[in-house]
């Protein structure tokens, strides 16, 4: 009864629904991969940080019974994985690329040995705000339900773009990555301050990972993520390495994958499956 209410309406709602549920994992891996490229570090293991993230958060809140103790160890294993990379990287003629890229392989292996256990038990989950209580039906309520952790990313973003622009931390980070000869002139320690974006940029990856297993879908396998690190990664270069341009850019590639859903539960594939033997020729 609700469905036939909603009607076409239900498209947008969904499609706000799926941007706000899907576009997490996105934000914190872009955000982070943001930071990191400001630094003058292209870190392309993030995929890696993010599978390892959802791998850990999931064990640890089973384990433990608390979802937020899994947050922590998802951001935590990130942490660990950026510290590699930045210090692999900190080597002369060592390619940031192809560190990435062993990065992510060795990232997604270690979650697979490692979660094999933690497929079939069941994870205390994160809570969500329920914006949508006011209302009566259920599409509204799921719609408007919010996971803490999206609006802790909507808050990061500003705060990131402010601390770039406008604190002396910043400053440091964006001469590095702009000229590693003016930052040492000035007495910048280079090597540190792009191990310390690299490991900060690999937290949130790990953090965005727990958001896929502790909430949307909210179950760890191993084919959880289906390549959203890597597309995350493309995402900072799309966004023009801007962190509010990030936001907006996962709310984008959220609201996309949302679509196909949304328009399939009004019927719309039917549509296209009787027109298109007319529209061949």
């Amino acid at each position: 009864m609700t469905e036939t209410v909603l009607g076409w309406w239900g498209v947008p709602l969904a499609i706000l629904g799926g941007a706000i549920r899907a576009s997490t994992p996105y934000l914190f891996v872009s955000l982070g991969e943001c930071l990191t490229e400001k630094s003058g570090r292209i870190n392309l293991g993030l995929e890696g940080n993010l599978v390892l993230g959802a791998m850990a958060a999931y064990a640890v809140s089973y384990l433990s019974g608390s979802p937020w103790l899994g947050v922590l160890a998802a951001g935590g294993t990130g942490l660990c994985l950026g510290l590699v990379h930045a210090w692999i990287c900190s080597h002369p003629k060592v390619n940031d690329i192809a560190v990435g890229i062993a990065m992510m392989l060795f990232g997604v292996g270690l979650a697979f040995f490692l979660g094999k256990p933690y497929i079939q038990p069941t994870a205390p989950h994160l809570p969500a705000i329920a914006f949508g209580a006011w209302s009566d039906m259920a599409q509204v309520r799921a719609a408007l339900e919010v996971n803490v952790l999206f609006l802790l990313g909507v808050l990061i973003a500003p705060l990131l773009k402010w601390g770039l622009v406008s604190t002396r931390w910043g400053m440091m980070v964006r001469t590095v990555g702009d000229s590693q000869d003016a930052a040492e002139a000035l007495g910048f320690p280079v090597n540190t301050v792009r191990a310390c974006a690299t490991m900060a940029g690999g937290f949130l990856a790990g953090v965005g990972g727990s958001v896929l297993s502790l909430y949307y879908p909210g179950s760890w396998n191993e084919g959880l993520s289906s390549g959203q690190g890597l597309i995350a990664v493309a995402l900072v270069v799309f966004a023009r390495w801007e962190p509010l341009r990030c936001l907006y850019a996962a709310l984008l590639f959220g609201g996309a994958s949302a679509l196909g859903p949304a328009l399939q539960s009004v019927g719309f594939t039917a549509v296209i499956t009787y027109l298109m033997p007319h529209l061949m020729f």
